[in-house]
This record gives C-alpha cells, sequence and structure tokens, in this order.
C-alpha cells in the first residue's frame, strides 16, 4: 500500500518558520556568551601576565611540563591536587622548608598551571604517572620521595606500581582512595561534556566558579581559617581559564571510577607509605579513605593532624615536613 505524502506551500512556510526560529535561538544564545567569553578571554591573559612561569619547562612525548626545582639531596617530587598547581606548594611553605634538606620538584600536572594536556585522551592517573616518570628519567632523578594531595595520590598511586623503580616511599595527604559517593561529581563535572562543555567553559564557568570560590576554599581549609599567605598570594584566576577549567573537570568525572580501579592493586604496594590527614577534614573523609587505607597497607603508617581538614599541608607544612623525614629514613 502506497502512502501518498502532499507538501503544500503552508508546510514548507510552517517548516521555515521552525528553522527560522532555531536558527534564532542558536545565534540569541552564542551573541549572549560573547562580552562574558570576551572578559574571560582578558582574565586569561592578564592573569597569564601577572602570573608568568615561574619554574622551567621539559619536553616529554612531544608534551611541555612545567615544574618548580629547589635544593639538592634526596629527591621529593610534589603532586598538587585538582583545580591547584605547583605554585600551590611554595604558597603553603612546603616546597621551601623541604627545599632545605632535599631536591625538591613540584610539577603542574597535565592541564595546570603551564602544563599542556592535549585533547583526545581522559588524562587518567595512569596516563600522567607514565608521562611523569619520563619526565623524571629524563631529569635523571631516581627513586623519589613522592608527597602528593588530593587528587594528586592517585598520580602518585599509579606512579608506584607501574614505575616502581621511580618511586622511594610515599606520603600520602588528604587522599580520595576508594569510591564513594560525591554531589561534588555531578556539579563540577558539566564543563567536561562535549559541545555543552566548549560553550559553557570559556563563557559561565569561570564567573561561576569566581562565585562560588569562597565556599569551596572556606570548605578545603575548615575548621581551620583559610592562610593569610592564600588569601593573599593564590592566583585565583589561574585556576579558572578554561583550560584548567577542563582539566579539573575531567578529574572529578573521573575520581571515583580511578579510585574503584586503583582499590583493585592496592595490596600489590610493597614500598613504605605514610598516610596522612586532618581529623576534620570535610571535603574528603578520613575514616573513609586515609584510615582503611592504612589498615590495607601492611608497610604503611597513618599520621593523623588533630583539627585539620583537608589543606594540612598549608596549615601545618612543619608537620608534613616531618612526615617526609620519615619518609626518607
Amino acid at each position: 500500500m502506497t502512502q501518498t505524502i502532499s507538501i503544500t506551500p503552508a508546510t514548507l512556510a510552517a517548516q521555515g518558520k521552525a528553522l527560522v526560529a532555531g536558527a534564532t535561538e542558536v545565534l540569541a544564545a552564542s551573541t549572549a556568551c560573547m562580552p562574558s567569553a570576551m572578559l574571560s578571554r582578558y582574565l586569561t591573559r592578564k592573569t597569564e601576565r601577572d602570573n608568568p612561569p615561574a619554574g622551567q619547562f621539559i619536553e616529554v612525548n612531544g608534551i611541555r611540563l612545567h615544574y618548580l626545582e629547589r635544593g639538592t639531596g634526596i629527591p621529593v617530587l610534589l603532586l598538587h591536587g585538582n583545580g591547584a598547581m605547583a605554585q600551590e606548594f611554595e604558597i603553603s611553605s612546603l616546597l621551601g622548608l623541604a627545599a632545605e634538606k632535599y631536591r625538591v620538584l613540584a610539577f603542574d600536572r597535565p592541564g595546570y598551571g603551564y602544563s599542556e594536556r592535549p585533547r583526545g585522551q581522559a588524562w587518567s592517573s595512569k596516563e600522567q604517572a607514565a608521562l611523569l616518570a619520563h619526565a623524571l628519567k629524563a631529569l635523571g632523578i631516581e627513586r623519589a620521595i613522592v608527597v602528593a594531595h588530593s587528587w594528586g595520590t592517585m598520580v602518585a598511586m599509579s606512579l608506584a606500581l607501574d614505575h616502581p623503580e621511580c618511586v622511594r616511599s610515599m606520603v600520602l595527604l588528604s587522599g580520595y582512595y576508594y569510591p564513594t559517593p560525591r554531589a561534588d561529581v555531578l556539579l563540577l563535572s558539566p564543563p567536561a561534556i562535549p559541545v555543552f562543555g566548549d560553550l559553557i567553559r570559556p563563557t559561565i564557568s569561570p564567573f561561576i566558579g569566581r562565585m562560588i570560590w569562597p565556599v569551596l576554599v572556606q570548605k578545603f581549609f575548615s575548621p581551620c581559617p583559610v592562610t593569610p599567605r592564600w588569601e593573599s598570594e593564590f592566583p585565583v584566576w589561574m585556576t579558572l581559564r578554561p583550560s584548567q577549567i577542563l582539566a579539573s573537570a575531567m578529574e572529578t568525572a573521573l575520581m571515583t571510577s580511578e579510585a574503584f580501579w586503583l582499590g583493585q592493586r592496592y595490596q600489590e604496594l610493597r614500598l613504605p607509605v605514610l598516610v596522612m590527614a586532618g581529623t576534620d577534614d570535610m571535603h574528603v573523609s578520613t575514616r573513609l579513605h586515609s584510615e582503611r587505607l592504612h589498615d590495607q597497607l601492611p608497610n604503611s603508617r597513618l599520621v593523623l593532624v588533630t583539627g585539620v581538614g583537608h589543606m594540612v599541608h598549608h596549615v601545618v607544612p612543619e608537620r608534613v615536613l616531618e612526615t617526609i623525614d620519615m619518609a626518607a629514613r
């Protein structure tokens, strides 16, 4: 049975109106985003002028990595968390304190600070660890003490598991080690969504990020006050550049799956591990993560700091240095 579809002038006119309406909506949305995109671009250029690279660059597998290096002695590798950069360790005073005893290297992980993060791969902890392993070997670094904070602890774990020749011992600060439900995965991952994320990252994401920034920082430091050096020296807009927003959103989206897969391999770790955390961490539960990891690792030592939250290296950098000294011994 053949069905005849008749196309009348009225039908064509209706379809034409629908197409015009759709195109008008897209154009209106694009036009509305243009001022914020222009302002975002200006702020990105300004913050990069105000905060030029303070360290050195090394190219690994065609990818340019930025890092800070201070001191001499046993090598110590510092790995920052999600949304941060190597400069954070300088602001915390940990880099300077450690450099009095050790050769300290603090890398901007891929996509953060001034390190590149090519599109086309997820940049999981395993991929980042492989890149850092090549960088360490190129710099002549063997068996470093790896000190990692928050999301960086997963990169440290991958480095120790897949490239054990690079790691002497680990100091893990306020880490996320097991998959647990997290509201921030749903709230902070949208900038990583293809197409949609490409639209909002250079337009509304930086300004939403700036609005919620004080609340996030207070949560990270709570119950302690935000340190004066963080307040005066941390370059907020460096973290709100579209490129770094993408890196942060990707890592937020990956964190539970990363913790799940890494958790299957923790029993393979044989090197000394010092697990350090504040007892009052409001961002990552110390009981569900740090204490549980310590229970699972026979070669670990648990260091709990009473009355301190997620930013343990900012609040008590001297205690972190003492823990590094234990890792060196």
